[in-house]
């Protein structure tokens, strides 16, 4: 079972209803306690870092992503549940990330517009098994305004608007995505299959 943390913020249906279109089986889950039951968890998140924040540690579920973290479970971040992944962000200084990667997030500034609306390509710049199916140059969906700045070795994917900006992160077992692989058609359920098959 993948569990996708269910702490009331983020497109939890769409992506239930993508992670079914590979052939996995996804729960939501808003009792930190079953997370231990689960193969792989998918962290989502939309809006407001601060908000999206003081939900997820307002229904408990830090120790047990921690937890599954340091069992080695793979673990899918999505949009602000990408951001979520670091320290904190600027949107809300006051409200921690997981700290599993160093760095803040940060407003978008010199581009087009904010927030970012639309299909963009994605140029890959790692290599990760959960991205094998997604080919350098492909589109995905993204709308956010920031966006984490310090990355080091763990950038794995930059999208251009107004400069390269960070579209994905990862390491062993982790990644995260500044889109929304559930809203990008085909290229986001290939990603989604790859990461359900790690499960």
């Amino acid at each position: 079972m993948i569990a996708i943390v269910d702490y009331g913020v983020g497109n939890l249906a769409s992506v239930q209803k993508a992670l079914s279109a590979v052939g996995a089986e996804a729960e939501l889950v808003r009792n930190p306690a079953k997370l231990a039951d689960a193969a792989a968890l998918v962290l989502p998140g939309v809006g407001n870092f601060g908000h999206c924040s003081r939900e997820f540690h307002r229904f408990g579920f830090a120790p047990a992503v921690r937890d599954a973290r340091d069992r080695g479970i793979p673990i899918l971040g999505i949009c602000v549940g990408m951001q979520l992944l670091f320290d904190g962000s600027e949107e809300d200084a006051g409200e921690p990330g997981l700290g599993f990667y160093r760095g803040t997030v940060a407003r978008l500034t010199g581009v087009p517009r904010v927030p970012q609306i639309g299909w963009n390509s994605v140029t890959k710049s790692g290599d990760h098994p959960w991205l094998r199916d997604v080919a350098d140059g492909d589109y995905f969906y993204f709308v956010h305004s920031y966006v984490p700045l310090s990355t080091g070795d763990v950038a794995l994917g930059t999208v251009e608007y107004g400069g390269p900006r960070l579209a994905i992160v990862g390491s062993d077992r982790l990644l995260g995505v500044q889109f929304h692989p559930e809203k990008s058609g085909a290229n986001g359920l290939r990603l989604l299959g790859a990461f359900a098959r790690a499960a």
